[in-house]
């Protein structure tokens, strides 16, 4: 039975809350940063979970706006638009030793979280979940299945094995990986050509890889050049048997955000595969096509 850790949650939305309700089931003291109505909310009500693998469940959880106690780890669940300003509740100065676990979209970010909180306790994972918050506190996990990659080439191995066995005791299964520029351009090179081409032309993905089908194929051939310049193995024709195999309904996240009205996760994805390929001199034509549209599309970024 793994030890008890105390964690802190950046962000209690789709995965953050489904996390912070899993890990607080399973006995872990959890505390969730967010805004005051938020924090309130959690603190009185807790995090009320409803999922066909997990069950529906509340859990209590802690709440604050800003991280004031030590704790084992902070997982930090926002969107990357949203993370400049969500730090803000996580001061250096409280961090002490604790373990960073960004569950971003894209590759940049561990580089940012290193400059300000220092090389050795940034631990990025990629978490393959549905789950969104409909309200504060109250997450609906739609998925069957909550899968996390675990990783931090500076870490420890014994810290990132203690937090992977109470994320998988919890629920998520959980693993991982030797690498982590591995681990992050495995999901880039899968999210890059979903998110761009649903977003671009505002389409769900069955009308994207029958209408769309030579773009596709092209910037997954593009991705996949880039994430091997990167020292990252990438299959584009495993990735193109996905895209294919996925129900023909569904949408990106990025998509559902231009829908919204809200800000896109442009530039920690496509602006990030721009600029890698540009260090590598990688050609890119469609995906600086797509990016470009994109930005001059008038969405919020």
């Amino acid at each position: 039975m793994t030890n008890k850790l105390t964690l802190a949650v950046l962000g209690p939305g789709g995965i953050g809350g489904l996390l912070a309700g899993l890990l607080s089931r399973a006995g872990h003291r959890v505390i969730c940063l967010s805004g005051e109505d938020t924090a309130t909310r959690l603190r009185t009500h807790g995090v009320h979970v409803r999922s066909a693998r997990f069950g529906d469940f509340t859990a209590p959880v802690a709440a604050a706006t800003e991280l004031g106690a030590p704790v084992d780890a902070v997982l930090i669940t926002v969107k990357h638009t949203a993370l400049d300003a969500a730090l803000a509740r996580v001061p250096a100065a409280a961090v002490g030793d604790a373990l960073l676990v960004p569950f971003l979209n894209g590759v940049e970010h561990p580089a940012l979280l290193r400059a300000r909180y220092g090389p050795d306790s940034v631990a990025p994972a990629v978490v393959r979940v549905e789950s969104t918050r409909v309200a504060a506190g109250v997450i609906e996990h739609a998925s069957p299945f909550a899968e996390i990659d675990l990783a931090g080439d500076r870490v420890p191995r014994p810290r990132l094995d203690g937090l992977a066995r109470a994320l998988t005791e919890a629920g998520p299964t959980t693993r991982v990986l030797p690498g982590e520029s591995a681990a992050l351009w495995a999901k880039m090179a899968f999210l890059a050509p979903f998110a761009l081409l649903t977003t671009r032309h505002a389409l769900p993905l069955g009308e994207v890889r029958t209408r769309h089908r030579e773009d596709l194929t092209a910037l997954v051939a593009e991705t996949a050049a880039v994430s091997r310049a990167c020292g990252a193995p990438a299959d584009p024709a495993a990735a193109l048997a996905r895209y294919d195999a996925f129900p023909p309904a569904t949408r990106s996240s990025m998509q559902r955000d231009a829908e919204a009205g809200r800000p896109l996760e442009l530039e920690a994805i496509g602006g990030a595969l721009l600029r890698a390929a540009e260090r590598h001199g990688v050609p890119v034509p469609v995906a600086a096509r797509l990016v470009r549209e994109l930005r001059e599309a008038g969405y919020r970024i």
